[in-house]
């Protein structure tokens, strides 16, 4: 148990701005090992991006500002991360036609057009499928919107865990790479639970509050956008790198949010 707890906490540390205990470092076992946790390195972003949300709401009694709050909080709380991921990709696969080329600039600290131009989208929609989910869901409770938000943030931590699983990282003569030590692929028991530790939260949503089973119909769009980027790497790159796992995040993220909304319009 002990040594799980410091697994899930190199986790917490890696992907995270949360402190950590001290004598938690990015040892490279545990950082290879940690990838079972990312749903639930999700939940603890998605409770406080939902602490965020529900406290500026309670506050300033206005729908899209407590989204915004809500986000700068989830931003914050992780670094921007993923973001950085999204927008990397975006320039590489969108300026480079070689895999050398796309590597090249993916590796590059500055971001270019094509970053910039997805992080506003990717925000922009965030902003925009949060605040209409919120519109829908909060006219008697808070607490199952708050729920779906962390469902987000877990199920969509879940996908990256499958190009972990099924497909070969790409920088294999890259040592400086901030992710490589990730780049050992999960082992079953380990990918069977992340799965299931990104399903916990909206599973809940369904069985506490009742909300209709069909939401679950949102693990499709996610799973078939995740077979379409594996295979847009695959081609590209032959693999993945550390910002194709967060971009493949944030992506999922979003369709997440859309599957839910386009859902609910018809239950």
């Amino acid at each position: 148990m002990k040594k799980e707890v410091r697994i899930f906490l190199t986790a917490l540390m890696f992907f995270t701005r949360i402190p950590v205990p001290s004598r938690i470092d990015h040892n490279t076992a545990d950082l290879n090992s940690s990838s079972r946790y990312f749903p639930m390195v999700g939940i603890v972003v998605g409770l406080i991006g939902a602490a965020f949300f529900a406290g500026a709401h309670a506050l300033f009694k206005d729908i899209f500002t407590a989204v915004i709050i809500s986000l700068i909080a989830t931003l914050l709380t992780t670094g921007a991360f993923h973001e950085d991921g999204l927008a990397d990709v975006a320039d590489g696969f969108g300026g480079g036609w070689t895999k050398q080329r796309i590597l090249e600039i993916m590796k590059d600290s500055r971001v270019g057009a094509f970053g910039v131009i997805a992080l506003i989208v990717t925000l922009l929609l965030k902003v925009c499928l949060l605040a209409k989910l919120a519109l829908l869901m909060i006219h008697t409770q808070l607490l199952p919107f708050c729920l779906l938000y962390v469902a987000a943030h877990a199920y969509s931590r879940t996908m990256p865990v499958y190009l972990l699983r099924f497909m070969a990282y790409s920088r294999e003569d890259d040592s400086t790479s901030k992710s490589k030590p990730l780049a050992t692929r999960i082992s079953w028991p380990g990918f069977i639970l992340a799965n299931i530790t990104g399903l916990v939260p909206l599973t809940l949503l369904i069985t506490v509050f009742h909300h209709s089973v069909w939401l679950l119909l949102v693990i499709l769009p996610c799973a078939l956008l995740t077979i379409y980027l594996s295979r847009y790497f695959r081609k590209w790159i032959n693999g993945y790198t550390g910002d194709c796992l967060g971009a493949t995040q944030q992506l999922n993220e979003l369709v997440f949010y859309m599957g839910i909304l386009a859902i609910w319009n018809y239950i």
